[in-house]
């Protein structure tokens, strides 16, 4: 199983959109992932076309009442499978926030899955409890950057963040950092790349998400990229960093499929 946490601490940076879209790419090239939504915004899960989730039904009965994650998959049509969330999340953050004895509760259960397939979390944009037991959980750190000024600023101090938890949690993490909401005809969007290749060298995607109507549109139709728009620059560029991303093997090895025929 390969983990991958889709984070950022600032907001409107493409966090949801990039989850939703990479798992969609994943899906179609036969990696068969699993995403689950940790925001108690629940944005991915709205924008897979799913209202009104049901507490009992998302994440939050796996950490209120130990309902096992398998209990709780929906298949989604793109055939993405989802573990939902919904806005009682936000009452494990109130209740828990002080209490590290539930940050490994996720990397518990996702062990009991026992699968052999890619896993995205798509995190809240705040480094709570959720977010902490996605970065226990997982081995590798996808950052999604806007290309201005003020998701640069977060970047550095993700990675800040990180190298600290790195150190508290003696482990490493597997970083990629993306850009997203490229616009080439401003200037200060090819600065803000430079300064992304300067601070992160070879962990700067070479492809980069650029700014598309149909990627805002999609959420609104419960789809993603290539379900809505497969033609659109948005779809190309999810395709193109999959690939990248795929290449460089972070999402684990392919395993080929064993079902008896």
């Amino acid at each position: 199983m390969s983990i991958a946490a889709v984070f950022n601490q600032k907001g409107g940076v493409g966090k949801t959109t990039t989850t939703l879209n990479i798992a969609a790419a994943l899906s179609a090239r036969e990696r068969h992932p699993l995403v689950i939504d940790l925001d108690p915004q629940a944005s991915l899960t709205l924008a897979m076309g799913l209202r009104n989730v049901p507490r009992e039904a998302s994440l939050y009965a796996f950490f209120k009442d130990g309902r096992p994650l398998a209990d709780l998959v929906r298949r989604h049509p793109s055939g993405v499978d989802l573990i939902p969330g919904s806005f009682d999340l936000s009452k494990i953050e109130a209740l828990h926030g002080n209490d590290m004895t539930i940050s490994r509760r996720l990397a518990e259960g996702l062990q009991a899955l026992s699968m052999a397939r890619p896993v995205l979390l798509d995190c809240s944009p705040a480094l709570g409890v959720l977010s902490l037991n996605a970065l226990l959980a997982a081995e590798r750190v996808l950052m999604p950057v806007a290309a201005d000024y003020l998701s640069l600023e977060g970047a550095n101090k993700l990675t800040a963040a990180l190298d600290v938890l790195e150190t508290r949690l003696g482990k490493r993490f597997e970083r990629r950092v993306v850009i997203t909401r490229f616009d080439a005809r401003r200037r200060l969007t090819a600065e803000i790349h430079r300064t992304l290749q300067q601070r992160f060298g070879e962990r700067l995607c070479r492809t980069v998400i650029k700014e598309n109507v149909a990627l805002a549109e999609s959420p609104m139709h419960g789809k993603d990229i290539f379900a809505f728009s497969s033609s659109s620059q948005g779809a190309q560029d999810y395709r193109a960093l999959t690939e990248e991303l795929e290449s460089a093997g972070f999402f684990g090895a392919v395993v080929a499929d064993r079902t008896p025929t």
